[in-house]
């Protein structure tokens, strides 16, 4: 399973760090997937962490959101800086291999 955390209501400009603790696998060895859900919009993917690889962001968030990992302690990061109201959503960690989703997190930004 995989357990997330963070997230909030911040202003623009603010920032925030989400994480996924994931159990119950090899974390290591599994890529994960951060995605997000807007408000009347379709989930898309935000960026990909792989094994062994650096982080692939969307082509239009990279600059303000990073993905990292720490493999000791089995979790995966999101942050965000100088967040903007078109990035208020749900946010998703998943993991493919196993088609396992997180329990999302709302992040709202408004002034």
């Amino acid at each position: 399973q995989v357990v997330q955390s963070g997230g909030g209501s911040v202003q623009p400009g603010g920032s925030l760090r989400l994480s996924c603790v994931a159990s119950g696998f090899t974390f290591s060895d599994t890529g994960m997937i951060w995605s997000r859900q807007a408000p009347g919009k379709e989930r898309e993917t935000v960026g990909i962490s792989g094994r062994g690889v650096a982080p692939n962001l969307r082509e239009s968030l990279k600059g303000r959101f990073t993905i990292s990992r720490d493999n000791s302690a089995n979790t995966v990061y999101l942050d965000i800086d100088n967040l903007q109201p078109e990035d208020t959503a749900v946010y998703y960690c998943y993991v493919p291999k196993y088609a396992i989703w997180g329990q999302g997190t709302q992040v709202t930004v408004s002034a």
